[in-house]
């Protein structure tokens, strides 16, 4: 094939080297959108999955509970009775899971699920001398709830412990209280019988990356919890990690289909935050497609121009005998070659931004504002699509050469 190509090579390579003005603005031009595709690119999927990371960082990526508690009507209605009824909702507890013990070894079968922890959700106060403090009260074995949230990283003093009697405590809460790792704090629930004290000593401080979690949260034993909260043996909600956390909304749909408990995905507690990923996702595919768009018109008026200029040797190549198929290929070869270069040169440049971007684009704490990187795979994606729009738009000046008749060419 090179071979055979060899003669429209030659060719094609002389015409860009007789217009290198030309040819090198247009593979700039190439080269500018390349790099802006690219980095771009990198930039929206290291800002998703930055985002993704914090947001996923502190919850399950499926939850299950148990059904919120409803109403059930006085008696059933006489057909054609009329009755006027005023159904006031049922104040929600905290409920057990019905036999959520004999579901984590189920759970933790499915392939799609990486790990399952059971946990006792409720709210209290906390209590340090005059200080008085609303908490979410978080009940969990720490070597599984650690496999979900990977809490263990978040730990900025003091050592991630919770045996009998500790606690792990937000750092924002814990800097409220004015306590720190080693001194002890009174929790507070409100039990069928009256008050439930108990007096836990912190071991760590967190950042879980919110700081309305870190205002807020205090985690604790599972069975300290589900004393506090009145659940004895107990579990409140069952998290999820999952292999793939986009596969979590078709994963809940069959959960809730096999087993009669709530479930949620965190596309469902995170509404917004999807449709923000969803908006940024197609904002960058339109922004490739008029960058492409740009390329393509570039690379066209400039091989458009070229047949113009170089219409007696087209001339004089038919009259030697060469093909309109050869004519063809030496102005397909010419937009492929503009569409290659450009595209090693954007990717180049492309690479320089993103240094650039993680070298000198610092957040306020001095650290990068996240890493971006450009992916292998995304580089030669967008280089090859940058050379097939080269070739693309070569077709239409190629076909007027290709069609054009050797005794006129020669003549003008």
């Amino acid at each position: 094939m090179g071979m055979l190509l060899g003669f429209e090579r030659s060719v094609a390579v002389r015409f860009l080297r007789e217009g290198r003005m030309q040819s090198l603005l247009i593979i700039v031009g190439v080269a500018a959108g390349v790099a802006v595709v690219a980095y771009i690119s990198a930039l929206i999927n290291g800002l998703q999955n930055n985002t993704l990371e914090k947001t996923l960082g502190a919850q399950a990526h499926v939850t299950l509970s148990s059904r919120d508690d409803a109403v059930t009507p006085a008696a059933a209605r006489e057909p054609g009775a009329t009755a006027l009824v005023q159904t006031q909702p049922r104040a929600q507890r905290p409920r057990s899971m019905p036999e959520w013990q004999a579901l984590v070894p189920l759970l933790e079968l499915l392939p799609e699920v990486a790990a399952v922890s059971p946990m006792v959700a409720g709210a209290g106060l906390a209590v340090r001398g005059e200080a008085t403090l609303a908490i979410a009260l978080v009940g969990v074995e720490l070597d599984r709830y650690d496999r979900i949230v990977n809490l263990r990283s978040k730990v900025v003093a003091g050592t991630a412990r919770l045996g009998p009697g500790d606690a792990i405590v937000g750092r924002d809460l814990a800097e409220d209280l004015g306590v720190g790792v080693g001194d002890r704090v009174a929790l507070v629930t409100k039990g069928a019988g009256g008050d439930i004290t108990e007096s836990v000593r912190i071991t760590a401080l967190v950042d879980l990356g919110v700081r309305e979690l870190n205002r807020r949260t205090v985690i604790v034993p599972l069975r300290l919890a589900q004393s506090l909260v009145g659940l004895p043996g107990g579990a409140t909600n069952l998290d999820l990690s999952l292999v793939d956390v986009w596969s979590a909304p078709e994963l809940a749909a069959r959960l809730a289909r096999r087993w009669p408990v709530k479930v949620e995905s965190w596309q469902d507690a995170n509404a917004q935050l999807v449709s923000a990923l969803n908006a940024q996702s197609v904002s960058t595919s339109l922004i490739r497609a008029v960058v492409m768009v740009v390329v393509v018109l570039g690379i066209a008026s400039v091989l458009v121009v070229s047949v113009v200029q170089k219409r007696r040797e087209i001339g004089i190549l038919r009259a030697m005998g060469a093909t309109q198929g050869q004519v063809l290929r030496i102005f397909l070869l010419q937009g492929a070659i503009v569409g290659a270069l450009g595209s090693a040169l954007g990717v180049l440049l492309a690479v320089v931004l993103v240094w650039a971007f993680t070298t000198f684009v610092r957040g306020s704490d001095g650290l990068p504002l996240f890493n971006i990187t450009l992916a292998p795979r995304l580089a030669f994606q967008v280089a090859l699509v940058a050379t097939v729009c080269g070739v693309l738009a070569a077709v239409a000046p190629a076909r007027r050469a290709a069609r054009l008749d050797p005794a006129q060419a020669i003549r003008l």
